[in-house]
């Protein structure tokens, strides 16, 4: 029997649900805090869109060119150095995927404790890790399957919030696309680029599909219309996303607050539907653990078949599913769901990671310097304006992550210097090992 293969639509199905996770539903009552003006609003969706899609679009030609599973690890192992990559699997390992996963299973637990508040927050949390977990452990057409349903429910659900909202909102607010005195200004300003960092972790998840390219069907092919595709569509849903809130609420009644979703549906169609919004944005969140539970992994399993330390988790099943990290993934997130301390991992969660992709990024500089580029391979669309836009948007909100949050900053890049003796300690390991 043929070996079963994921599809561009399971590729397209990881990037969306990957995207669309808490920070859309949370983002907005924070740049609510600084940014009165819906055009400001809007275009920082539409700024961190763009740069997505020039990450994503550089991304493709990295994943065509130097085409296995594993995502950043792969890719800087490859064109910058071994513990490079070590670094990146690491910061991935540790923050990129457990915390975000603990934090979307504990916001589904919330959303879902809205309606019923006397279910308890943590066993949902950690009963949807555990679930989600066996389903993915089994074999790729299972965890293919989960995947696609749950983001096709997600899709739709969204799309019909919106539709409801346009159709049937109860006092709809003006909302403005045109600019206002001093909206420009606002959009170079440093207020625009600390509200990007929000909009960017949101945005966190267009490069899934390269986190599974080994197993995906004719990958090298097809990775640039999966992530253009499903970058695209995200863009699409969060602009039309954040306008309908914007139309169904007053700002000042979302100014500072979490439960975005749950309070434009109070606003547009009273408590009774509100209390079924609550329901019904849990059920968004199941996709997003199911997404990362399904690509991060992918890059424990590369870095155990790289490490001989970490070869426990490159193991995989006779589905050729690497359950052992499917199971420890899990396992760290139910750590941070019982610990608690993952939130102040998540604010550094958006250095971390915009540090690892901006690294990636600019390694198609030196993919194409090194003359790796395969004949007939995808070459990026735009180039080379394409990655600097990247590199440039990127670069803009971490150095205003680093004066604004030098604590968060500090502690992203202590990280980094934890895995580089992880690798040292790795490479004593390996060499030891091959002594015997």
């Amino acid at each position: 029997m043929a070996e079963y293969r994921f599809s561009s639509t399971t590729g397209i199905a990881i990037v969306v649900a990957n995207m669309i996770g808490t920070g859309v539903f949370v983002s907005l009552g924070y740049q609510l805090l600084d940014i009165q003006s819906p055009f400001v609003l809007l275009m920082l969706w539409l700024v961190g869109g763009v740069t997505a899609l020039c990450g994503a679009l550089t991304y493709a030609e990295l994943g065509a060119n130097l085409p296995r599973s594993g995502g950043e690890y792969h890719f800087l192992k490859e064109l910058y150095h071994p513990s490079f990559g070590f670094i990146s699997g690491w910061v991935s390992v540790t923050v990129g995927f457990a915390a975000p996963t603990a934090l979307v299973a504990m916001t589904f637990a919330a959303y879902l404790r809205q309606a019923f508040p006397a279910l308890p927050g943590s066993a949902m949390a950690i009963g949807l890790i555990v679930v989600l977990g066996l389903f993915h452990a089994r074999s790729r057409r299972s965890s293919s399957l989960t995947q696609m349903t749950f983001t096709a429910v997600k899709v739709v659900l969204i799309g019909l919030f919106v539709m409801a909202v346009m159709a049937f909102g109860a006092n709809p607010q003006p909302v403005s696309l045109v600019p206002k005195a001093g909206d420009l200004a606002m959009v170079v300003s440093g207020t625009f680029a600390v509200s990007l960092i929000y909009v960017n972790y949101a945005y966190t998840g267009w490069n899934a599909a390269t986190y599974v390219m080994g197993e995906m069907h004719d990958a090298a092919r097809r990775l640039p219309l999966v992530l253009l595709m499903g970058t695209t569509l995200v863009m699409l849903v969060y602009l039309l996303l954040n306008f309908s809130f914007l139309k169904a609420a007053p700002m000042a009644a979302m100014s500072g607050k979490l439960e975005i979703g749950v309070i434009a549906a109070q606003h547009a169609f009273g408590p009774e539907v509100a209390m079924t919004m609550a329901i019904v944005l849990s059920l968004l969140f199941i996709s997003t653990v199911s997404a990362m539970t399904m690509a991060g992994p992918r890059v424990l399993q590369v870095i155990g078949e790289d490490f001989a330390v970490f070869r426990w988790l490159g193991v995989t099943n006779q589905s050729g599913v690497p359950a052992r990290a499917v199971a420890f993934q899990s396992l760290l997130a139910i750590g941070f769901i019982l610990t608690g301390s993952f939130e102040s991992v998540l604010l550094f969660t958006g250095f971390i990671l915009s540090l690892n992709t901006f690294l990636a990024i600019m390694g198609v500089f030196l993919l194409r310097y090194q003359g790796r580029l395969r004949p007939g391979a995808y070459r990026t669309w735009g180039y080379p304006v394409t990655p600097l836009l990247y590199l440039g948007l990127t670069l803009w909100t971490l150095i205003y992550i680093v004066i604004n949050n030098p604590v968060e900053a500090f502690a992203g890049l202590a990280m980094i210097a934890i895995g580089m003796l992880a690798y040292l300690a790795s490479g004593r390991f390996d060499r030891r090992q091959g002594h015997h």
